[in-house]
């Protein structure tokens, strides 16, 4: 594919990163997150540093023949401009990275991604248990129920404080929603302590914030994330991202 050429999402794409359940490999989620309409085929490549040519040509294509991206037709002023700018960039060093940075700090991207958590099952014999770390105790509460129709004991922790004490209470829990942004703790560490943790490394977990950039979601996906999704959002929508992270059949 030409190095110049522009991607953006088809409406099947879009679907495919607000339906709350996704199947696509990480590699292909991540480019996915990162089309924007406007970044092209090089500047694309150069922010997957870990991704070698052959592997992104691959991921690229396959996203194309699934149609979940398109080529952007830009028009014959659109393309003056592009390469005006480039050559603006060029000339005061920065590079392709560096557009794909300034893309993935935008704010305003709204997602609702989830992924199958392998081996992801309650435990046989007790309730389903839900740990849902969120200091809004509206939201907190507006959550709880939908969670508890669907069977779930559920427990909030608003702060770095009832984090520590909840995810020592046993039992461990089925599926923890958590936020990034805490009064005096990041979400992404707590995250990143989960995954350390030998009894939470299996536990499913959905990020769901209001952080909303592709920056942030790329980062609670690597970080170990099955779900990703931004506020404000619709409780069928949350509700998938559950049911797909735990296994469990998806409602239409």
């Amino acid at each position: 594919m030409n190095d110049q050429e522009i991607f953006g999402l088809t409406d099947r794409g879009r679907d495919e990163l607000h339906s709350g359940a996704t199947t696509l490999p990480p590699v292909e989620l991540e480019l996915l997150v990162r089309i924007d309409g406007s970044l092209s085929v090089a500047q694309l490549r150069a922010g997957m540093v870990n991704l070698d040519e052959p592997g992104f040509q691959r991921s690229l294509h396959h996203l194309r023949v699934s149609k979940l991206i398109e080529p952007v037709q830009l028009d014959t002023f659109a393309l003056q401009l592009q390469s005006e700018l480039d050559n603006f960039a060029q000339a005061k060093g920065t590079d392709e990275a560096d557009a794909g940075v300034r893309s993935l700090k935008r704010s305003g991207y709204f997602v609702r991604i989830a992924r199958p958590r392998p081996g992801a099952a309650p435990v046989a014999g007790r309730a389903k248990t839900a740990t849902i770390v969120e200091d809004d105790t509206h939201l907190a509460g507006f959550v709880s129920s939908y969670l508890q129709f669907e069977g779930f004991t559920v427990r909030v922790a608003t702060n770095r404080q009832e984090v520590l004490a909840e995810f020592r209470k046993p039992p461990v829990p089925d599926l923890v929603l958590l936020d990034v942004v805490l009064p005096d703790v990041d979400g992404f560490e707590v995250l990143a302590s989960l995954r350390r943790h030998n009894a939470f490394k299996t536990v499913p977990v959905i990020m769901l914030t209001g952080k909303a950039t592709r920056e942030a979601v790329l980062k609670g996906m690597a970080g170990g994330a099955d779900g990703y999704v931004t506020k404000p959002f619709e409780p069928e929508a949350l509700m998938n991202a559950v049911h797909t992270v735990m296994g469990a059949p998806t409602k239409s």
